[in-house]
């Protein structure tokens, strides 16, 4: 571990793979009950998967608050009020009795969910330099790779022994447990380096972020990859329960083998990336990205191999998670060091805004085949892959001739 950081880096990475847990936990844990939500509150597959629509607006949205937030006072106090609103969110859902008292809590789940990880990204901006954050950051999804592992398989179970309703009471308990564990985080933003603007002024440094392209870049970029996710994400409980149909106490070890193969390229990238830089592993993964995503469309579409058609490209999409997200968010937030906060919440909107948009043509193009989600998952691998060769293109031409990958990113506009 880096000598800016505090002895206890390992405590520090724990509590933070923790924090940025939530998203995939309030969403993976649920997963298998998704058909059996469809019945017991008397609803349809298209509204169903609008609570997942309802949770990533609320998380996309959530980030633009909780950022500059951080930036001005601090990282913990704005995570602590975000648990406690995870808490609430998580308890209302547990309550609920129709399907949009449901999607209203998962708004509020999620605006609570996405301070952990905003702030989280922006602690390691506060403690690292680019290649280092991009190998620390891929430590830290290596850890909370265990989430979305876990999730759908405890809550397969679950539904065996309680039911839906259980697997919210058990996440409002991880609310409170955050809570507990965060007080043994440090504060990572000095009083001194803390922004001194007005929060009114927010929205103007939002816009000024939002025309750099050496943020709008990566940031599209991932977001089109994070679009294919939860196209997959949305698309399998039904794929593989309703079409395929496999047992839901079983769903979790189809998804727990993507969990392993994002750990394992995770676990690569920390092996590699201070060797090959952030830039050139980030452009590799977003080509595995798009080939994989024509092979799950063509699968799909066809029906060739069954459920393992579906599986293999699946697999392969995901496990590039560990090259395109590290180095993408890396990347993105070395230039702004001192909007580490802003410039977090704003490519995290912009991630998880994509998956909004996907959760949702997901449920209006529905057709009872796993189709659907084959050409958004295809369309998403592609839209990274382009956007990631413009990128590349623009922090070329505007570098000083003979930059290696290294010096890309400090590239400004002539």
């Amino acid at each position: 571990m880096s000598g800016e950081a505090p002895n206890h880096d390992l405590r520090i990475l724990l509590v933070l793979s923790a924090l940025m847990s939530f998203s995939s936990i309030a969403t993976d844990m649920y997963l298998p009950a998704l058909p059996t939500l469809v019945a017991d509150l008397h609803t349809d597959i298209a509204r169903v998967e609008l609570t997942i629509s309802c949770f990533l607006a609320g998380f996309s949205l959530g980030q633009l608050f909780w950022g500059p937030l951080g930036d001005r006072y601090g990282r913990r106090m704005p995570i602590a009020v975000g648990l406690v609103l995870f808490f609430l969110g998580s308890l209302g859902c547990a309550l609920s009795d129709s399907i949009v008292t449901m999607m209203g809590w998962r708004v509020v789940q999620a605006v609570g969910a996405c301070a952990g990880p905003v702030l989280a990204r922006a602690m390691v901006r506060d403690l690292y330099a680019r290649e280092r954050s991009a190998q620390m950051l891929s430590v830290l999804l290596m850890m909370m790779a265990v989430a979305p592992l876990l999730g759908p398989l405890l809550g397969g179970q679950v539904l065996v022994v309680w039911s839906w309703r259980g697997i919210f009471w058990i996440l409002a308990a991880a609310g409170l447990l955050a809570l507990l564990m965060l007080w043994s985080l440090p504060e990572t933003l000095a009083p001194q380096h803390r922004a001194t603007e007005p929060l009114g002024n927010t929205l103007l440094s939002y816009l000024a972020l939002a025309r750099d392209p050496r943020l709008l870049g990566y940031a599209v970029s991932g977001g089109f990859y994070y679009g294919g996710c939860y196209a997959f994400i949305a698309g399998t409980p039904f794929a593989y329960i309703d079409y395929y149909h496999v047992p839901p106490q079983h769903y979790g070890l189809l998804v727990g083998g993507n969990i392993v193969g994002l750990m394992a390229v995770n676990f690569l990238n920390t092996r590699v990336v201070m060797k090959l830089g952030s830039e050139r592993i980030f452009r590799f993964g977003t080509w595995v990205a798009a080939l994989s995503g024509v092979a799950l469309a063509w699968d799909a579409w066809s029906g060739w191999g069954g459920i393992l058609g579906l599986a293999l490209p699946i697999f392969v999409f995901m496990s590039v998670s560990g090259f395109i997200v590290a180095n993408s968010v890396a990347s993105a937030l070395a230039s702004f060091p001192k909007q580490a906060g802003a410039a977090s919440s704003l490519v995290g909107a912009m991630h998880y805004g994509s998956g909004v948009l996907s959760a949702a043509m997901l449920g209006w193009f529905a057709d009872g085949t796993p189709r659907t989600m084959g050409w958004i998952v295809a369309a998403a691998g592609i839209g990274c892959l382009v956007t990631a060769m413009l990128q590349t293109w623009w922090l070329r031409r505007s570098a000083p001739s003979g930059s290696s990958d290294r010096q890309l990113c400090a590239a400004r506009p002539d």
